[in-house]
């Protein structure tokens, strides 16, 4: 095969040798003429010549032959029918309709046998000069008259042989229908022209089966893939005429096919086209296309151009009439004005409709036969098209019949689905709902279950509360903040507003106290280390042994705490889902005296509690949230006969909000604040305030009242007309002047009124003086009915006045005796309402200008352990002495200096005052930079330290490990005035010491110190009208 490509149709110098060969005959015979001087020529000599001729252009036209015939056609093997695991018919040539076939029998390597007989059948024909044909075309193109040596019977020539193949040739590269017409059997007998040899002969088998590759679908509009149209064109070379002798090649094998796609990718002059025809059809020799015109769908039977093509293929009309129906029926369906239809393409279209054609062809199928199929198709793809041919209105009727009943089908169909959706969605959601039912039922009886086990238990502790007090016992301490979900949303650094009452540990000061604190985040051990070195102060314990208190406390974290790291858990919750927490616990105090002291109270309190078998110190939870809101408060200090603000309170719409306000100005006239603050919140976060000066009627308003006077203005009447101008105001008085007290909980007045309506809230007027103290005490009503006062102290605020930052202890802005009947009061009648347990009352003290007499408003209720409370005990602790609350003083045992003599054996101790400031919510974001150590010895290098022999200085709480941003201080001191100073010191030194500025930080210290420095004034002015007293 190399040889054959590296030989490519040398056709041009075959002519050559072919010329330069005659012409040497030509001067031979010339010769041979000269030499016998015009005497007889010698016949056996010019044979001689010619055979030698005819011998070398045999040679040329085998050399041909082997260069041009690239395909060769192999008989298929056995393992390629087993493949197809069909049955091809064996093909056996008749030997004997091929002439002198024998002579040619050469052994080619890689020929079939079929093959080698084609082309010994064809080197015959082209190399017999003996024929009268041959020897015409001779001497006409030549110039060379050739004796006739060999004279065929008449016999021979008159038998007629029709052999069947493919005439492929060089021309497949010229232009589709330049066709050189092959050469006839009268034409063989003589040399052809050197133009004629360009043609080769090769034969090709027809299919057994439709090639599916000619029929593709094609058309601009269509995505398949065009199929090639072939430069070439099958014709059938014939040798006789006789009709009923022919010789039919061998089917197509697998190594033929593969050989043909070869050689149609190298472009080739042997390329031979894929036909879908099976058996061959006796077509004339020189096929054009006969083109002829359909018109409306009918054919003219009297036109010359299909009369003419009927007659051309007249022998094959029987397989043209069927295709040719099937395509006068789309065009008439499609009223296809004109078509054009190429008469050869038909035919071969015929071919494969006889073979394997079962269903009627598609459009697609057989448009391909007219030569205007583009204009055709568009027209038959045309939406309605088919509508306007024959049987058109049939057509759309069915064709809308059909769409109807497929549109109903859809219909009926998608309203089954829908009701199928809907069942299931029905039994799904009623599946939940009883599912629902049941675990909200089985939640309600165990909780109710709860319930009554906590009752049972909190009457043992009230029934042995005085036993339990004066034995050892176990204190689980819970701060746990059960506020609702969407007020633990939108805190910030829960975990630590959980951990500020860390200070709860200070409880060991008691030698019967054993405490277990429930941490709600994983402490590091510089902490825990800080806190064991804290409780071994000289003055924890009162006589007992200082080294056993570090070991009678434990801090446990449960192992929950790091599961719900976006839902801000209470700690109650978090402990609930630790069963390794409660487990230990139960080993813990296993056999012991122990209570819970929770924080705010919540439902999973009682499931603690009733996991780990122990009574709480506490309100039930649905009491607690009934009574710690702002009107449940009022309800609470309306009981106890206690002075309270101006307000009211169960406030949940906007009408009802007006109209309190405008009567309660009206009838209060000289409050030139109002405050609104709703029920749940906490810490001055639900608090907004309105001045009143911003009323356009506020100046008439105070004429009326001056004219009437105080004690007529309090007439309905006579407020009647102020009101109502009030009433009218009101609304746009509070849309441009009302201000939430702490922006970052609620940036506008809009924000602030949608939360306050929802959660209810209530309006209550601000102290009508500029020097207002306000001030905390912490109660424990224990269940036996007593009420204990637990701490007391002044509260300190910073930017904000409504939030509490610290507090000076003890209190010193109330008489004791004053505050203590306002406490008790307060604490039997929460009693009577069964609230037991911490409470913590909020008190607003004033001078009314009026009557130069002191008040004393009750404004805020929390039934929960305040953290002023924790960090009392932690002052307790380090100090070693007792808060006498009633009596309004600090207490401390004084160091004993050296004995002088025996009697001052039992002398008692000396005992001294002191004064302390608390700051519970410190916070400075540059403390994060620092660690702790360093912290801790910057304090010391400024002197910031506490003296346990003085029980003065100045000590830290700490309530974190992760960002180390909050802290919490004291600084005690013998006078108040001097506790002050050294907390504001003690804070500036710190600010100073971290902060510059480049490194802006956000903090609460300068607000905080500006605090200070007004009580430090009010103090000092205070002393100076005390010394001028006596003198005037």
């Amino acid at each position: 095969m190399s040889d054959v490509l590296k030989n490519e149709d040398k056709l041009g110098s075959v002519l050559v040798q072919v010329q330069d060969d005659l012409k040497q005959l030509k001067s031979s015979l010339e010769k041979i003429s000269a030499n016998e001087m015009g005497q007889t020529l010698d016949i056996k000599a010019l044979d001689n010549a010619i055979r030698k001729t005819e011998s070398t252009i045999k040679e040329h036209a085998e050399n041909y032959l082997k260069t041009v015939n690239k395909q060769q056609l192999v008989l298929p093997n056995i393992e390629d029918l087993q493949k197809k695991r069909m049955q091809i018919p064996k093909w056996k040539p008749s030997l004997e309709s091929i002439t002198d076939v024998h002579s040619q029998r050469e052994d080619l390597p890689g020929v079939s046998r079929g093959e080698k007989q084609k082309l010994a059948l064809n080197m015959y024909l082209l190399h017999n000069l003996a024929r009268p044909k041959n020897r015409a075309n001779m001497h006409r193109k030549c110039g060379i008259s050739l004796p006739v040596v060999h004279k065929r019977s008449t016999d021979a020539a008159k038998r007629h042989r029709l052999i069947t193949g493919f005439v492929v040739s060089d021309q497949a590269r010229e232009p589709k229908g330049c066709h050189i017409p092959a050469v006839p059997e009268e034409d063989m007998g003589t040399v052809p022209h050197p133009s004629s040899l360009h043609m080769s002969i090769q034969h090709k088998a027809a299919s057994l089966h439709p090639r599916e590759d000619l029929f593709s679908k094609i058309g601009s509009k269509s995505k398949c893939h065009k199929q090639p149209k072939w430069k070439t064109k099958p014709t059938f070379v014939s040798v006789g005429t006789d009709k009923e002798s022919t010789t039919k090649a061998p089917p197509p094998t697998a190594t033929s096919k593969s050989l043909d796609q070869k050689n149609m990718e190298r472009d080739t002059d042997s390329l031979i086209p894929k036909n879908p025809e099976n058996l061959p059809v006796h077509v004339p020799l020189n096929m054009t296309k006969y083109p002829f015109i359909i018109i409306k769908g009918q054919i003219d039977p009297l036109a010359t151009d299909f009369c003419h093509f009927k007659r051309r293929f007249s022998l094959c009309w029987s397989s043209v009439v069927n295709p040719l129906e099937a395509l006068t029926k789309l065009l008439r369906d499609f009223a296809v004005p004109v078509a054009k239809v190429s008469g050869e393409q038909l035919v071969e279209l015929s071919h494969g409709w006889e073979s394997g054609w079962k269903k009627t062809p598609t459009e697609t199928t057989v448009l391909p036969v007219l030569e205007n199929w583009e204009e055709v198709l568009d027209l038959v793809l045309h939406p309605g098209q088919r509508y306007k041919g024959e049987g058109g209105i049939e057509a759309a009727a069915i064709r809308i019949q059909s769409c109807w009943r497929r549109y109903s089908a859809e219909l009926t169909y998608l309203c089954h689905c829908r009701r199928k959706w809907a069942a299931g969605t029905i039994a799904i959601s009623w599946l939940m709902h009883t599912q629902m039912r049941r675990v909200r039922k089985a939640l309600q009886a165990r909780r109710f279950s709860q319930l009554e086990k906590n009752r049972s238990r909190a009457q043992h502790l009230a029934a042995n509360w005085k036993h339990i007090q004066s034995s050892k016992r176990t204190i689980i301490h819970i701060p746990s903040l059960g506020y609702s979900q969407s007020q633990r949303r939108n805190l910030k650094g829960f975990d630590i507003l959980q951990n500020i009452q860390i200070s709860r540990v200070c409880d060991v000061r008691d030698g019967n106290v054993e405490v277990i604190y429930i941490c709600p985040q994983h402490l590091e051990d510089d902490i825990l280390l800080y806190y064991t070195n804290l409780l071994k102060c000289d003055g924890a314990a009162d006589g007992a042994d200082t080294s056993s208190c570090s070991r009678r406390f434990i801090i446990l974290t449960p192992e929950a705490v790091g599961s719900f790291p976006t839902h801000n858990m209470c700690l109650s919750t978090l402990l609930k889902y630790s069963p390794r927490t409660l487990k230990r616990i139960r080993n813990l105090i296993q056999g012991k005296q122990a209570y819970i002291v929770g924080g705010v109270a919540h439902m999973d309190d009682l499931a603690v509690a009733d996991e780990l078998g122990v009574p709480i110190l506490g309100s039930e939870p649905a009491v607690a949230q009934l009574y710690s809101t702002k009107s449940g408060g009022r309800r609470i200090f309306a009981g106890a006969e206690v002075d309270v603000p101006p307000g009211q309170g169960d406030i949940y719409s906007l009408n009802q909000l007006h109209e309190t306000l405008a009567e309660l100005m009206a009838q209060y006239i000289v409050v030139k604040r109002w405050l609104f603050k709703m029920d749940s919140e906490h810490g001055g976060r639900g608090t907004a305030y309105c001045d009143v000066n911003h009323l356009s009627c506020y100046n008439w308003a105070l004429q009326e009242y001056h004219r009437y006077g105080a004690v007529v203005w309090n007439t309905k009447w006579i407020q009647e007309p102020v009101m109502l101008r009030y009433l009218v105001e009101i609304p746009e008085w509070l849309a441009h002047h009302a201000r939430p007290a702490k922006n970052s909980c609620y940036p506008n007045w809009a924000c602030f009124l949608k939360t306050f309506l929802r959660q209810g809230g209530v309006v209550e007027a601000c102290p009508p003086s500029d020097s207002v103290t306000c001030l905390t005490v912490a109660l424990l009503l224990e269940p036996s009915g007593e009420v204990t006062m637990l701490s007391c102290g002044d509260q300190l605020h910073g930017s904000c006045q409504l939030g509490v930052l610290g507090a000076t202890v003890p209190q010193t802005s109330i008489h004791p005796e004053t505050l203590h009947s306002i406490c008790i009061r307060v604490g039997q009648a929460c009693l009577q309402r069964l609230i037991i347990g911490h409470i913590s009352i909020d008190l607003a003290t004033f001078l009314d200008h009026n009557t130069m007499d002191q008040k004393v408003w009750a404004v805020d209720l929390d039934i929960a352990y305040s953290d002023q409370l924790a960090m009392t005990q932690m002052l307790l602790m380090l100090t070693g002495g007792t808060l006498n609350c009633r009596a309004g003083c600090l207490e401390v045992p004084m160091p004993v200096r050296e004995k002088c003599c025996e009697h001052q054996i039992e002398a008692k101790p000396p005992v001294g005052n002191r004064y302390a400031v608390i700051g519970i919510h410190l916070f400075h974001s540059n403390l994060s930079m620092l660690y702790r150590s360093v912290f801790f010895k910057i304090c010391k290098a400024h002197g910031i330290v506490f003296n346990k022999e003085m029980k003065q200085g100045t000590v830290f709480a700490l309530y974190e490990s992760s960002e180390q941003c909050s802290i919490g201080m004291i600084t005690v001191s013998e006078d108040l005035q001097g506790a002050l100073v050294t907390f504001a010191r003690s804070l500036s030194v710190i600010h100073q010491e971290i902060s510059s500025p480049k490194m802006p930080a956000e903090t609460n210290f300068k607000g905080l110190i500006k605090e200070i420095e007004d009580v430090l004034q009010i103090i000092v002015k205070n002393k100076i009208q005390l010394q001028d007293k006596p003198a005037v």
